[in-house]
């Protein structure tokens, strides 16, 4: 999910190994791109692992470096800011604002909140007051706005999608929980995007930043 655009600037001599996550088409598996840091590292190379967002946030950095730990290899980590917080603020939507909230969560929601496996407290967050930011969330909208609401947070409640955040091509889809689904899947929404659950979405407006991308759709 790393910007390719970065890539233009390396040397031709420079070895680029694709090791995207999309949901339902993996690149590498996991212990692959374990075992390709490593090994090139142990052949005497330099090895960068170019992540979006900060690696240490749903981004299997500590995953990499305890396997780069256990190989022996030396490993220097490069603070990224994570897109919960910098995609919203890159559309004019603080996740905190005095008056508004003094506390946001932050959620890897590529499950859905019926699976077997998992593990976050919907009840919870439906009922705090707090601004939720929802990562890997596309895909089950429909199942998480539905499942919030069964809990007890507000239909009305303000919901913004942002896509491709941060680049040129950032677009902005703002609804209500109870509709943010029919509306995404009639704009046929595709990842990545960030979701942003709360009052704070309306500071958007009021930002000035409401006029530009307004409609998200498919690249």
């Amino acid at each position: 999910l790393a910007p390719r655009d970065v890539l233009a600037e390396l040397d031709p001599d420079v070895e680029v190994i694709d090791a995207g996550k999309l949901p339902g088409a993996h690149t590498l598996t996991q212990e692959q791109i374990n075992q390709i840091l490593t090994s090139r590292a142990l052949a005497g190379q330099r090895v960068v692992r170019l992540k979006g967002g900060d690696p240490f946030v749903f981004g299997r950095g500590g995953e990499e470096a305890l396997a780069c730990a256990r190989a022996g290899v030396p490993v220097t980590v490069v603070p990224g800011v994570t897109s919960a917080v910098a995609v919203p603020a890159s559309a004019g939507i603080p996740v905190t604002h005095r008056g508004v909230t003094q506390d946001f969560a932050v959620v890897s929601a590529h499950l859905d909140p019926s699976h077997p496996g998992a593990t976050v407290d919907w009840a919870a967050l439906a009922q705090g007051p707090g601004t939720l930011v929802l990562l890997m969330a596309v895909g089950r909208l429909e199942q998480i706005s539905r499942e919030l609401v069964k809990r007890g947070r507000d239909a009305s409640t303000p919901v913004a999608v942002i896509c491709d955040g941060t680049t040129p091509r950032q677009r902005v889809l703002t609804a209500t929980l109870g509709d943010v689904a029919e509306e995404a899947a009639r704009q046929d929404i595709k990842p990545p995007a960030v979701v942003v659950v709360g009052d704070v979405v309306r500071l958007r407006a009021l930002l000035g930043f409401a006029g530009a991308g307004a409609r998200c759709g498919s690249r």
